[in-house]
């Protein structure tokens, strides 16, 4: 069942620098795309309203940078005359794992879990859930980038990961 509304979005979004260049005004990505789209995205208030204005931008500025910002590997097209890479083209693409320690004991989580790290970071669970066997104490874990500005929470790499958010 995702996996049609992923298809969903990606035909959205290759679409979307087309519809920039018919029309001068740009459109919302909530317009865009239908509720159960974005919530399948999984996109915060805040990151949407981040994401909205950069496209924005990007389209007032020129419609060919907005066409680059959806090819799935950057290239050296993709930098600006500027020599300057455009944020829009790589949202989630520069982020790097962060590798750290909990504090505490750790018996799983679920949605509202909070998890702190040795790093001083607090991570909040979104969506997944899990109960361990025993609980483990401090494990090391990683926090792990996806794309659109996802992020999971990795105590094992055999273990379902849980998808999170940073809190502090």
């Amino acid at each position: 069942m995702a996996r049609p509304l992923i298809r969903g979005l990606m035909l959205a979004l290759l679409l979307a620098p087309f519809t920039v260049l018919a029309q001068s005004a740009y459109i919302d990505i909530e317009q865009r795309l239908s509720a159960e789209q974005l919530s399948e995205v999984g996109l915060s208030p805040a990151q949407l309203q981040l994401l909205n204005r950069m496209l924005r931008e990007a389209s007032d500025k020129d419609p060919a940078p907005a066409l680059a910002a959806t090819s799935a590997a950057p290239t050296a097209s993709a930098v600006t005359g500027t020599g300057q890479r455009s944020a829009v083209q790589y949202i989630g693409l520069d982020d790097q794992p962060i590798k750290s320690r909990l504090k505490g004991d750790v018996a799983g989580w679920e949605p509202g879990t909070v998890f702190e790290l040795d790093n001083g970071q607090q991570w909040k669970v979104l969506k997944g859930s899990m109960k361990l066997r025993k609980p483990l104490t401090s494990p090391e874990i990683m926090v792990v980038p996806g794309v659109a500005g996802r992020w999971f929470l990795q105590v094992d790499e055999d273990m379902p990961k849980a998808r999170v958010y940073r809190i502090d």
